[in-house]
């Protein structure tokens, strides 16, 4: 009998230029981080991604919020951090050099779950 994964969701906003890269892979992997990106830490609360497009107070760009499931015990492998930009917030850190790793454990397509209009601030 083969073991199912249990998943662990996650939140990532992005703007659009990340979200073409993400949508170039068949919705089943994150880019490699760029300087102008911030580190990979995905959130455990969608409102939380959400608050960090509406923190830059810019309203002339649109960025999204997805939603994607990861093993949940490849992901205990990784810190949590629970102050994320100044906030009680706990989000998974994934070393950039361990991005490709973690996207081989992505369960399922990485989806889109908000559209809002702002820059994001983290």
């Amino acid at each position: 009998m083969r073991h199912e994964p249990s998943a662990l969701l996650l939140y990532w906003p992005v703007e659009q230029q990340e979200m073409d890269l993400i949508a170039a892979s068949g919705w089943l992997a994150f880019p490699e981080r760029r300087p102008e990106w911030p580190s990979f830490c995905p959130t455990l609360r969608e409102e939380y991604a959400a608050r960090l497009v509406h923190q830059s107070g810019q309203s002339e760009a649109v960025a999204y919020v997805l939603r994607f499931a990861v093993d949940a015990e490849y992901a205990a492998c990784f810190p949590m951090r629970t102050t994320v930009g100044g906030l009680e917030q706990e989000a998974l850190c994934v070393p950039e050099e361990e991005l490709a790793d973690f996207n081989q454990q992505l369960i399922g397509q990485i989806e889109i779950v908000a559209m809002l209009e702002g820059r994001l601030g983290h």
